[in-house]
């Protein structure tokens, strides 16, 4: 496929102006010399249809979940209705500005304040705070809480425990917010170790952060004992809640011991994910940690809602305004669509997805943890690689087949990791079709290799250096 720029012929224009109805002025008017460009600016010059042709052609090769089954485990990218872009487009919505007074914003604030009442039942939560922008800002918005909480009540804590399976996400927050990580390992049955977990809890620890279920995609059992264990030490649990939507509606954090969590808008509630943004990150806590959640939050007095900024102890604005407001509205969309029968049934479906499809390659591929899963299972590519085929040779090959590859090499204590998630909205013919195609790249490693390690020869590109890309990225146009 060619370059916009190699559609380019001198003097075609994709537009016409009308003549300037102002008077000229120079760059140099206005410009100091040494800020000016001093050669010409290299643009394409094509017609508009070609523009058009280009730019939609370059659109039919992208691949998203629209397109093609994208199974990134820990990741979540499932198919977000329509429906929900349709709501938040409204002009109700999208005309708001966010210094508008209180009285005329009433109907944003019954959404927030709903959102945050739905939060609260689905996570047994006691108070909830939407401001936070991502996963990760709900990660460090949770640790300020608790750091502000624990700093007053418990004396100063320095060690944040984060299990050896958990996101990457979670030692870069704790550091960030001031804590020194220590890794707890995991035992034989993909859990944390409870033994382990005992000899690093001490008057020290501030919080625990646990993803539950983890990223192997299995529910912690034990968590109760974990949360004694802490609780014991005057410690805090702490529930990543990314992997929400394996247990929405059926169990809440709230009840298995959990002081704080993150909501991920745009991993469990369909809003998209990806492209940098935007997310939102919702954070949850328990009673004794609501005084110090960030402010403002939604309240309701006298059948009238209005923003409350009065928390004496917060630790302040953690994002510009109230949070992603857009993003607020498309979760709101598809909470109020699922209603209160419809959640439970997100996960359960999550859940079966993921283990027909554990049954269906565990005798392909090796399952390092075979046991019941929940939202997503761990495959290991050890099989393939005795023949020469790596998990990255398995991930291009699927390229190949019309799939976008499981998140690979996560996580990091899998060897030859393949992590897949196929989320609650996939049908049976779609899961089928993958798993042929797995079956078949896993035939294929052991009768021809080459065809695997040569992937992907479907694609506009061929198998890239992908070390030598992020070490010396190419960021211009060279027609040399």
């Amino acid at each position: 496929m060619k370059l916009i720029f190699e559609h380019s012929r001198p003097g075609r224009r994709g537009y016409t102006l009308p003549p300037s109805d102002v008077p000229e002025k120079k760059p140099e008017d206005y410009i100091p010399a040494g800020c000016l460009r001093r050669d010409e600016l290299e643009l394409p010059e094509v017609g508009e249809l070609d523009i058009v042709r280009h730019y939609t052609n370059v659109s039919a090769r992208n691949v998203g979940v629209d397109t093609v089954f994208y199974p990134l485990g820990s990741c979540t990218m499932k198919y977000n209705p329509k429906i929900n872009e349709v709501a938040a487009a409204l002009p109700h919505f999208t005309r708001l500005h966010p210094y508008q007074p209180e009285g005329a914003s009433q109907g944003i604030l019954e959404v927030m304040y709903n959102l945050q009442e739905y939060f609260k039942e689905i996570s047994g939560m006691d108070a909830v705070s939407l401001q936070p922008a991502a996963g990760a800002h709900g990660e460090l918005a949770a640790l300020l809480v608790m750091k502000a909480f624990l700093d007053e009540n418990r004396g100063r804590r320095t060690k944040v425990l984060i299990p050896d399976s958990a996101h990457g996400t979670n030692p870069a927050s704790s550091i960030y917010a001031g804590f020194e990580t220590v890794q707890i390992k995991s035992n034989d049955r993909g859990l944390v170790d409870l033994e382990d977990l005992k000899k690093h809890t001490d008057e020290t620890t501030a919080v625990l952060m646990l993803t539950n279920p983890n990223t192997l995609g299995l529910f912690e059992d034990q968590v109760q004992e974990i949360a004694r264990i802490l609780h014991d030490e005057g410690a805090l649990l702490y529930v990543d809640g990314a992997n929400l939507n394996a247990i929405m509606g059926i169990t809440r954090p709230a009840d298995f011991g959990a002081d704080a969590l993150h909501f991920n808008l745009h991993k469990t509630y369909a809003t998209p994910h990806g492209g940098g943004g935007p997310g939102s990150g919702p954070i949850g806590v328990v009673k004794d940690l609501a005084d110090y959640l960030p402010a403002p939050v939604v309240v309701k007095e006298g059948g009238k809602l209005r923003l409350n900024y009065d928390i004496p102890k917060s630790i302040g604005r953690v994002r510009s305004f109230y949070g992603n407001v857009g993003v607020m509205v498309k979760a709101y969309a598809y909470l109020r669509m699922l209603g209160r029968e419809g959640v439970p049934k997100v996960s359960q479906h999550a859940v079966l997805n993921a283990n027909y499809l554990a049954a269906r390659l565990k005798k392909h591929f090796w399952l390092p943890y075979d046991r019941i899963c929940m939202h997503e299972c761990v495959f290991s590519g050890n099989r393939q690689k005795k023949h020469g085929v790596k998990t990255l040779d398995i991930a291009k090959r699927l390229l190949d087949l019309g799939f976008h590859p499981p998140t690979i090499y996560f996580p990091l204590i899998v060897s030859e990791a393949i992590m897949t998630e196929p989320t609650e909205n996939e049908s049976k013919e779609t899961l089928d079709a993958f798993a042929d195609a797995m079956i078949q790249i896993a035939r294929e490693a052991e009768e021809s290799p080459d065809v695997v390690t040569s992937a992907p020869q479907n694609m506009p590109v061929k198998r890239l250096d992908e070390a030598k890309a992020v070490k010396e990225p190419c960021l211009r146009w060279n027609p040399e």
